[in-house]
């Protein structure tokens, strides 16, 4: 119940304009990344394609990936295309970070074959109490990571829709700057 109600919430906000994909900058690759090589800023991205459902099934837990929604066969391909754009453009996280959900980790797997665990990027979507303290958190680390260097953050739409103001779909990705501000997004 309580997670249909967060449903209905945010797919209001999305269809009244609140949170709208449209508000974001169209930027080219050639801008992005530019952005991403200045620094300063995250390129934080939603998990790549998941089999169909939303949320977590009730059994859920973290570590044990047969209890979660996971990447779909597509979801693969596009987290592979994720790192192949990353080496084509000569691009270099300083640190590749991941919520514990396996659909992010495994995204970042593939496309970076690397990552750190980082629990504010855990999914609140049936835990919205979290969502202030995780935001919050986020914004901090935005506001130290220097100039030259970039991260990426492998999520879930609540924490980007929290820290962005917009709604990404599956496997897109924003670039946030330190103040949290939404620079540029490609889908992948």
């Amino acid at each position: 119940m309580k997670r249909r109600a967060a449903l209905l919430t945010l797919s209001a906000a999305a269809w009244h304009g609140w949170i709208n994909a449209a508000d974001a900058p169209a930027v080219s690759d050639a801008a992005l990344v530019s952005l991403l090589k200045t620094g300063g800023c995250a390129f934080m991205i939603r998990h790549a394609q998941t089999e169909p459902g939303i949320g977590d099934p009730a059994n859920f837990t973290i570590g044990q990936c047969s209890t979660q929604r996971n990447l779909s066969s597509a979801g693969h391909m596009q987290s592979k295309r994720l790192g192949e754009w990353f080496t084509a453009h000569g691009l270099q996280p300083r640190q590749v970070l991941s919520s514990h959900w396996c659909r992010c980790q495994d995204t970042a797997r593939l496309a970076f074959g690397r990552y750190t665990d980082l629990p504010a990027l855990n999914s609140s979507f049936n835990v919205a109490e979290r969502q202030p303290a995780q935001t919050a958190q986020l914004k901090q680390r935005l506001r130290t990571i220097p100039a030259g260097h970039f991260e990426v953050w492998v999520t879930h739409q609540v924490n980007m829709t929290d820290l962005a103001q917009s709604w990404p779909q599956m496997g897109e990705a924003f670039v946030l700057d330190g103040q949290a501000r939404l620079l540029g997004r490609r889908a992948f």
